[in-house]
């Protein structure tokens, strides 16, 4: 398996990985336009055959804070560590620009506390609230759960 940022090519391939979890109610849609876009925030997991087996995104919300956007891994890859390396790309770059805090909408609780996530008050986001959560219908009544994971410890929330 091989981790790698996201090419053109892939954006179809995102949108077919990241489908049944759209049709699931798990995760927001993306149209092809908005892939495209936002191809730059975008890892791709890749098999030995060089076939797309997850996606995970790093979108850059405000100066020192960025969220982990569409994580998917196909139904049979899962449980294989995917999507902790699509995250582990995803906090590494987050580094790399030198941003502090990244935050997670999510319903794997669990998966994101073995990264290091700590459960949050949404409303300690509100650039996320008027970006992505406005194109949600389970606005304002949102399910998911808040997480955020302090890269720079020198930051107090």
């Amino acid at each position: 398996m091989r981790v790698r940022k996201a090419k053109v090519a892939d954006v179809p391939v995102i949108k077919q990985v990241i489908q049944p979890f759209v049709a699931a109610g798990r995760m927001l849609p993306r149209s092809l336009s908005e892939l495209y876009s936002k191809l730059r925030d975008f890892y791709v997991c890749e098999d030995s055959g060089g076939r797309i087996v997850g996606c995970c995104g790093l979108h850059i919300v405000w100066a020192d804070l960025a969220e982990i956007v569409s994580l998917a891994v196909i139904e049979q890859e899962q449980r294989k560590g995917i999507g902790q390396r699509l995250v582990n790309a995803c906090l590494e770059e987050a580094k790399d620009l030198g941003i502090s805090r990244v935050f997670v909408l999510t319903y794997e609780q669990a998966f994101f506390e073995k990264l290091g996530f700590k459960v949050v008050d949404k409303s300690i986001f509100p650039h996320k609230i008027w970006e992505d959560c406005l194109k949600c219908p389970k606005f304002p009544e949102c399910d998911e759960i808040a997480m955020l994971l302090v890269l720079n410890r020198g930051y107090a929330n």
